[in-house]
């Protein structure tokens, strides 16, 4: 009996045993899949993800597809919506807005927007790598690609010498490619900091530091320095004749009558100066403009009064440069001729985030294709605050947009872009700047980005393909039901009509700022309107002579066009241009 109970015994020692060794062996089996798994997942949606938004087919659901797929192929449109298909229409009321009659296919397609979100997560996690110092590598007054380096300066953003052509590159940010850019705007100097910013100017900075205190190694380019936290590694361009003939390549604005109080007016003048001589002296002292009149050289900016408003016939200035004899009614009656150097204004670069988080939440809402990117930049140069996004974009980042990687509920931006809509999106927000586009326009425009970006154009054979009629008949109704939904649940709203803010930038420009409850600054009002194309005019090949909408294309817009008028008219609005109407 003793036998058998050790032998028992002597069992269940070795089970216990070989339970714990088997469950051990279990969970470090499980966490090496798990981190394999992890490690797979991140990796497929970084090859995946190229740009702010997919395809539509990668971003919507089976259900969306099929609901996309059966509206495409429903009759067309009328005055009173959809007809040969008997589709309920739903009414939405409301004690504020009264009553707007909706059809019920206008739903939001959010499921691209969503996956915008997952991407921020990927590209935040992906850019948030460890600064580390690399050391000083770079030794003073040795050659690197066109500039020489002449140190490591303070960057003090109060008193900023460098502070022209500002952008960012998180990924690819070198040494050279921030020269080239200062060089291309003749400045003399470029400075590199946090190892992914550039700024361009014609003066060093006051305050030298350690050359240890330039530690940050470029984004772009292994071994090299690229300045530090607050800390500015400045190169001088050595290929000064270059430069010189790059300052002559100034822009003709125009012949226009000469302020009173001329020398007061430009903050620096000088006398027995040709067209050449003016524009280059401009251009080193970081002045936009180039006054001529007669043989004297003013260098300024647009102001009041001076403002650029009101261009006069040629002949005036031609008459007046060619007169040696100084008559008194030309210098009574006196014009000038006004040049652009390649130099930026600068009077309104400088921007920063709300110093005390806003709790007012504004949303600056439109359809895709509407120009949001180029809203984002008027506004922040307009009032000086950077502008937010519900999204992640890293090209908009690099392009300057430094409140594109703040979270878009920090409440330090002045607003934030979004292209949600629906209900519950819309009432997050206190307030909104609803911007809204010709609908034929605004498509082309987003179909333009998705084929070649945010400065491309797409070709012939896009809009020739099949993938033009399928975008039409998604992203058309898109359109109608993102206006409607925010004219529907919007709480305090200002509307804005693209072609208005481009007919009328100034005026619309201050609707806006008033609405965002700040300050209005003439100056830099003016400074936006000789900056207003900003980084994000199309380039290469332009839009296509062909006529890309057929005749089944317009009667399905057209009748989205009269939805959001009607929305429009419910909520106390004035309606759409009369340009939107039917053609």
């Amino acid at each position: 009996m003793a036998k058998t109970f050790f032998s028992l015994q002597k069992f269940l020692r070795r089970a216990q045993f070989l339970l714990f060794f088997l469950t051990v062996a279990y969970l470090m089996a499980g966490s090496l899949l798990l981190l394999q798994r992890s490690y797979l997942v991140i990796q497929q949606s970084n090859r995946g993800v190229s740009g702010i938004q997919g395809s539509p087919s990668d971003s919507l659901t089976a259900g969306d597809r099929y609901f996309d797929q059966n509206m495409a192929q429903s009759p067309y449109w009328k005055a009173k919506g959809i007809v040969g298909a008997d589709l309920p229409a739903k009414t939405f009321s409301s004690q504020r807005n009264g009553l707007i009659d909706q059809p019920i296919w206008l739903i939001s397609r959010n499921s691209e927007l969503r996956q915008l979100r997952r991407r921020w997560f990927h590209n935040f996690v992906n850019d948030q790598g460890p600064v580390q110092g690399t050391g000083t590598k770079i030794l003073k007054n040795t050659w690197v690609n066109k500039g020489t380096y002449v140190g490591c300066f303070i960057d003090n953003v109060e008193q900023r010498t460098l502070k022209a052509t500002v952008f960012y590159d998180l990924r690819k940010m070198t040494i050279g490619h921030c020269q080239d850019a200062c060089a291309e705007r003749a400045y003399l100097y470029s400075g590199l900091a946090y190892g992914s910013e550039c700024l361009c100017g014609n003066s060093l900075p006051m305050n030298r530091a350690k050359e240890e205190e330039c530690n940050n190694e470029c984004k772009g380019e292994k071994g090299s320095v690229c300045g530090g936290v607050n800390r500015l590694s400045v190169f001088r361009h050595e290929d000064l004749q270059a430069l010189a003939k790059q300052r002559k390549n100034v822009t003709y604005r125009g012949c226009y009558r000469a302020p009173e109080n001329i020398t007061q007016t430009f903050p620096a003048t000088f006398a027995n100066f040709t067209v050449e001589m003016c524009s280059e002296v401009c251009a080193t002292k970081e002045y936009p403009l180039a006054v001529v009149r007669w043989t004297e050289c003013f260098c300024g900016y647009p102001t009041v009064q001076f403002n650029l408003y009101e261009r006069l016939d040629e002949s005036l200035c031609s008459s007046s440069m060619n007169d040696s004899s100084g008559s008194e009614l030309l210098r009574e009656d006196s014009y000038c001729s006004v040049y652009q150097t390649p130099v930026q204004d600068t009077r309104c670069t400088s921007k920063t985030f709300l110093p005390p988080k806003s709790k007012v939440f504004v949303a600056l809402s439109s359809f895709p294709g509407t120009g949001n990117t180029w809203v984002r930049h008027l506004i922040e140069h307009g009032t000086g605050y950077y502008t937010g996004s519900y999204y992640f974009d890293g090209t908009l980042y690099n392009k300057g947009f430094k409140g594109e990687k703040d979270h878009w509920r920090s409440g330090r931006t002045i607003c934030v872009k979004t292209h949600e809509s629906g209900k519950r999106e819309v009432e997050m927000y206190d307030s909104s700047i609803l911007l809204i586009r010709n609908p034929y326009k605004a498509l082309m425009a987003e179909f333009n980005r998705k084929c070649a970006g945010h400065l491309g154009y797409a070709t012939e054979r896009h809009w020739k393909s099949k993938e033009w009629p399928e975008f039409v008949n998604s992203y058309a109704s898109w359109w109608a039901s993102h206006a409607t939904d925010w004219l529907h649940y919007g709480k305090k709203l200002l509307v804005i009509h693209y072609e208005d803010l481009k007919r009328d930038l100034i005026g619309k420009l201050k609707e806006m700022v008033t609405f965002l409850n700040l300050t209005i600054n003439e100056d830099r009002l003016l400074c936006v309107e000789n900056n207003k194309d900003g980084n994000f005019k199309r380039v290469g090949s332009s839009q296509t002579v062909m006529e890309p909408f057929t005749r089944e294309m317009k009667e399905l817009i057209d009748g989205y066009i009269r939805t959001v008028d009607k929305a429009l008219k419910a909520r106390n609005f004035t309606g759409l241009p009369k340009e939107y109407m039917p053609r």
